[in-house]
């Protein structure tokens, strides 16, 4: 890792000076990047670390939304008292990236734009509707997390753009979340398949409004919109739950290693897609 220069900015516009040059990185937490740059896999020419800039490592609520920093560490929202109440499902995502080293440093930036299929973060992110702000030489613009992700190492932000914050809407009244994986191991492992789901119940106890997404079953994580729409209007009966099994199935296109063929995979992402729909409905209706 000789000749690497590094800088540590303490405003947004310096990062995007910075990112006109050739060979830089953005470094939120390093826990992929440094990882990379031992294997040879990545030779930045320049190293830009965000932890210094302000805003980037909070979290904040606002009338009851939050706004968590692209670059605040695992820890941190780990341990946010009012993040866990109300969006349970991303905190248990991100609480299990890593070791608690790796927490310290780890960040929900730096998880979404490394863009493995597998990070744990992206399929809680995108169940929860969470949108990120980011910035660039043109100012500044929202978009879906689950439009951020291109392939595997590949996003869909501009050479100059950075992502400065993300955005979790006002939690509604009996609504919740949750996220599963599957993983050889008992823990620090990369997930063979991950599913995330949120959603909202009447006071009836029926389901008025669903997200569903899976990880490592597609090149990115997915929305599945109509495993979401087959939970609405039901009260999480067998029939609407086999109907947002085959559409998770219907959805995933995973390729086959030594983890589990596409068919496991395929198998996996609807089981547990089922499995955290009704733990997030039992954590809304409670």
């Amino acid at each position: 890792m000789s000749g690497v220069d590094y800088l540590s900015p303490a405003s947004v516009s310096e990062v995007i000076h910075a990112l006109k040059t050739d060979g830089v990185r953005l470094m939120a937490g390093g826990t992929d990047l440094l990882v990379q740059m031992r294997g040879g896999r990545a030779k930045p020419a320049l190293i830009v670390d965000l932890k210094r800039i302000p805003g980037m490592t909070g979290i904040e609520e606002q009338d009851g939304a939050f706004v968590i920093g692209a670059a605040a560490s695992g820890a941190s929202i780990g341990e946010h008292p009012g993040l866990a109440r109300a969006w349970p499902g991303l905190v248990e995502a991100v609480r299990l990236i890593g070791s608690s080293q790796v927490q310290s440093r780890a960040s929900l930036g730096g998880n979404l734009c490394n863009a493995s299929p597998a990070a744990d973060s992206v399929p809680a992110l995108i169940a929860a509707g969470a949108q990120c702000l980011i910035a660039g030489p043109n100012g500044q613009r929202e978009a879906p997390v689950e439009t951020i992700q291109a392939g595997p190492g590949r996003t869909t932000l501009a050479r100059e753009e950075i992502i400065l914050a993300f955005r979790l809407p006002r939690r509604e009244k009996r609504s919740a979340d949750a996220y599963l994986r599957l993983i050889p191991r008992t823990e620090m492992d990369i997930a063979v398949v991950g599913a995330g789901v949120n959603v909202r119940l009447d006071e009836a106890g029926h389901c008025i409004a669903a997200r569903v997404s899976v990880g490592a079953a597609a090149p990115t994580a997915l929305l599945v919109e109509a495993a979401g729409a087959a939970l609405v209007g039901t009260d999480f009966g067998p029939a609407a739950l086999a109907r947002l099994e085959a559409a998770v199935a219907e959805a995933c296109r995973p390729i086959s290693d030594k983890r589990g063929t596409a068919q496991y995979r395929t198998q996996v992402a609807s089981v547990l897609a089922r499995r955290a729909a009704l733990r997030a409905r039992d954590r809304a209706a409670a």
